[in-house]
């Protein structure tokens, strides 16, 4: 199974994610969608899934949760946007983890890229792929691509699709 990854566009979209992610199985958004019509370009594209961020609107929170738990090629995946990191995890997300675990924690929101294990809780996996949009604190707008198959992820590709651009209103 061949994942795309990205977060926090803040309602625009790159053309060039759709050339990124030809050959993937499916897109996950880890929040941060920022306009309800980014949903329907990625939903027609692949099979997709997503959580809404804090900057979503109403219409997004409707059609996305908050958090995902689900499995994918037998590795337990939890999807949320506002994470934290390891080990410095959100309230809720160490609430989480005090009950159960999963393989591969997906977050947004910091707009930083991040592929780490938490080293206190093998074999744990945090993906953060950045942020893909224009708008925001980072320098290079970023995805990530991997398989996963055989119970472990493969191939973690960073993507980066240029430059933020500096937005003068």
């Amino acid at each position: 199974m061949k994942i795309g990854l990205l977060s926090d566009t803040h309602g625009w979209l790159d053309p060039k994610v759709f050339d990124h992610f030809a050959q993937c199985d499916e897109v996950w958004h880890a929040g941060d969608i920022g306009d309800p019509e980014l949903l329907a370009e990625l939903d027609r594209f692949k099979g997709f899934r997503a959580v809404y961020g804090n900057i979503d609107d109403r219409i997004v929170r409707q059609k996305y949760p908050e958090f995902q738990s689900f499995q994918c090629e037998q590795l337990h995946i939890w999807l949320m946007h506002i994470t934290g990191y390891p080990p410095l995890y959100t309230l809720q997300i160490r609430t989480k983890l005090s009950q159960t675990q999963p393989d591969v924690l997906v977050g947004g929101h910091s707009h930083i890229l991040r592929v780490m294990y938490d080293v206190k809780r093998p074999p744990l996996l945090y993906l953060n792929p950045g942020a893909a949009g224009r708008h925001g604190a980072h320098y290079m707008r970023t995805l990530l691509r991997f398989e996963i198959n055989d119970k472990k992820i493969h191939h973690i590709e960073v993507i980066e699709l240029g430059r933020r651009a500096i937005l003068i209103d």
